[in-house]
């Protein structure tokens, strides 16, 4: 192996940070050698503080409604071929009571930016989970909202909020974006949450259009700057009512190298190995684990809505996706030395 990338790893886990340069050189040079270096760290680095746990969240997608026309997203706005549906709160109730049964203790409602889900319906939702499963984590993904409401949320008991930056390159993020969407804005958003208290997840994607590699090191600045609770990130897949329908999905290779490098720069970070991951490579998944990630968030939705919620292409809604499937997901997990957690699966501060 090159013994300037073996030292940058090696750098990169005793410090948890490299500067810009280095970042360039790593991600430049990197080559099978260099990854599965890289992965052996990440994975001593996740073992040390979360041990062979593996943590699942149950992913409850409420609504394909969206008010947005992101460039790369299957539910905008403007995709008149999507079959929209909103889950009614007995639905979303019922799921809960599901994966409850089957050992979830977290549940992340998850939806388009859909004014249906107005504050005061997704704060009584919130209550009711917490009524029903006290001991539940609830997990929020539902977009750029006031910090008005982020609080209120927060005070109706809901614990972590996943929001993706996309990308920390504002020129970038322009170019995946229409106008009146800001990286600015998202930033507000992400510092808002922060200060009232949620666990918070960011994230971008791989080999999204227009990306370089200098783009992907802002991301990592900006990740081990604004040092969350969950990173999550996935190749780019086209979707075919997008702007973006013709451009080249994003590389497995290179998602795989990004998950060990933040395992690395964050090592408590909670980091799950995404269902895109798992639609570009049916070992996606345990791919994903044996590169330093420690999350995986099966499918709790209805099943007559799980092939509508279509981020992007040929998305995987059945088999070990499925939250049905847990069995079979566990015992994929154990073939690679992992094991399932019937656990609300919390960041470890300490």
């Amino acid at each position: 192996m090159n013994s300037e990338l073996q030292s940058l790893i090696d750098k990169l886990a005793l410090n948890n940070n490299l500067a810009r340069g280095e970042f360039l050189a790593l991600l430049s040079g990197r080559d099978e050698a260099a990854a599965q270096y890289l992965f052996e760290r990440a994975r001593a680095a996740q073992q040390a503080i979360y041990g062979n746990d593996i943590y699942m969240r149950g992913l409850i997608e409420l609504s394909n409604y969206c008010k947005n026309d992101c460039y790369y997203c299957g539910i905008r706005n403007s995709n008149h071929e999507a079959e929209r549906y909103r889950l009614q709160p007995e639905e979303i109730l019922a799921c809960c009571e599901h994966g409850y049964a089957w050992g979830f203790r977290t549940f992340v409602l998850q939806g388009g930016e859909d004014a249906y889900f107005s504050e005061s319906r997704v704060t009584e939702l919130i209550r009711a989970i917490k009524a029903k499963h006290a001991d539940c984590a609830v997990t929020l993904s539902l977009g750029e909202r006031s910090r008005a409401c982020y609080s209120a949320w927060r005070q109706a008991g809901a614990d972590r909020y996943l929001l993706r930056h996309e990308t920390a390159n504002a020129g970038h993020y322009a170019s995946l974006h229409p106008p009146g969407l800001s990286l600015d804005k998202r930033l507000r958003c992400l510092a808002d949450l922060k200060e009232l208290g949620y666990q918070v997840g960011c994230g971008f994607m791989v080999g999204s259009p227009y990306q370089t590699r200098e783009h992907l090191v802002d991301d990592l600045l900006f990740i081990k700057e604004f040092a969350p609770q969950m990173v999550g990130i996935g190749p780019f897949i086209p979707h075919h009512q997008t702007p973006f329908a013709d451009q080249p999905a994003g590389g497995l290779e290179l998602t795989l190298f990004l998950l060990g490098i933040i395992r690395l720069l964050l090592p408590r970070v909670l980091l799950p190995a995404t269902t895109a991951l798992a639609t570009i490579d049916p070992r996606g998944r345990e791919r994903g684990i044996l590169a330093g990630a420690n999350v995986v968030m099966p499918n709790l939705s209805p099943a007559e809505v799980r092939g509508k919620y279509l981020l992007y292409d040929n998305k995987i809604c059945s088999g070990a996706e499925a939250a049905e499937c847990r069995l079979d997901l566990a015992r994929r997990l154990e073939n690679i030395g992992y094991k399932l957690a019937v656990s609300r699966g919390d960041y470890q501060y300490s």
